[in-house]
């Protein structure tokens, strides 16, 4: 349950593009076709789905506070957190290196088409922001982070795929000059970050509930005991006041 709840929330409600608004850039510039945008989306899949479970396990035994004690007592109290930022991106730029690698050999016309924007996925900040939001979160296992960085990409490419989608159609409305380009791009990605955040409510759970004073026989007896005596209080003062007036 956890894994599922896991997933489907990194996809709808925690969504990179539509609830962080992280990689924005690649968003925007990389989505004026739907095939170019398939194909960034899959990059960005596969990255964060190995990157994120490798920056666990650098984050588990490496960076944390005592997580060198696997290496003896005398590690124990050393903390190299103040190097996250390093390793992270060390291991991203490994891999996007790797996937641009293999998207020139298999498929040159993609390579081509997605251009410049390829080797930037090593320091879009989705893919940073996987990492990070992985370690602040404290994922407890290395199954969730796989979870989060395979559902985490899943998001990204569903945005992109969207976007690229209504922008081919869009070409053939008539869309007023202002708004044109960038303009009428933003208000769509608002306006489906709304749809997005309406699927908060799926995963929220129902009203836990809370056990009422009538349901357990003593705290009856004692609600009515609170009750007489707020009712005799009522009393007393309605007949103060009813003298004080004659």
């Amino acid at each position: 349950m956890e894994h599922i709840e896991l997933f489907f929330k990194s996809i709808f409600i925690d969504n990179m593009v539509f609830a962080t608004f992280l990689g924005m850039c690649s968003y925007l510039a990389v989505s004026k076709k739907v095939s170019t945008a398939v194909g960034l989306g899959a990059a960005v899949i596969f990255v964060l789905a190995v990157t994120v479970p490798i920056n666990w396990l650098l984050d588990q035994y490496l960076l944390q506070d005592g997580a060198l004690a696997w290496l003896g007592e005398e590690y124990a109290s050393y903390d190299l957190g103040f190097l996250s930022f390093i390793l992270f991106i060390a291991t991203i730029a490994t891999m996007v290196q790797l996937v641009e690698i293999v998207v020139e050999k298999f498929s040159p016309s993609l390579y081509n088409s997605l251009g410049i924007f390829l080797p930037l996925i090593a320091v879009n900040c989705a893919i940073l922001g996987g990492s990070l939001f992985m370690q602040s979160r404290e994922i407890p296992t290395l199954g969730l982070a796989l979870n989060y960085g395979i559902s985490s990409g899943i998001g990204w490419f569903l945005a992109i795929l969207a976007i690229a989608a209504i922008r081919e159609k869009i070409r053939y409305s008539n869309v007023p000059a202002p708004l044109r380009g960038l303009g009428i791009t933003f208000i769509i990605t608002g306006l489906m970050a709304i749809g997005f955040m309406s699927f908060g409510g799926m995963l929220t759970g129902g009203d836990e509930e809370t056990p009422s004073l009538d349901s357990n026989p003593e705290n009856l007896g004692v609600k009515t005991e609170q009750i007489q005596e707020e009712n005799t209080e009522t009393a007393q003062t309605v007949e103060v006041s009813t003298i004080t007036k004659q």
